[in-house]
């Protein structure tokens, strides 16, 4: 699923993001605006995931593929 699709779909997205990761809040799904930078940033800092991004885009990337 690419990044305009996901942007597109927001709204039906949001609910399976919340199930995904109940940690981030509305307001936080709201910040990280559809952008895979701020959304790696969110999941980092909400899970405690180590500063690398590539740990959170792995994991963002794994749940996306389900989304298919």
């Amino acid at each position: 699923m690419n990044w305009d699709r996901i942007e597109s779909n927001w709204k039906q997205l949001k609910g399976n993001v919340t199930q995904q990761w109940g940690k981030l809040a509305d307001d936080q799904l709201d910040v990280i605006a559809i952008k895979c930078e701020r959304w790696t940033d969110k999941l980092q800092e909400s899970y405690s995931i180590s500063k690398s991004r590539n740990e959170a885009q792995k994991r963002l990337a794994a749940w996306l593929e389900l989304q298919k």
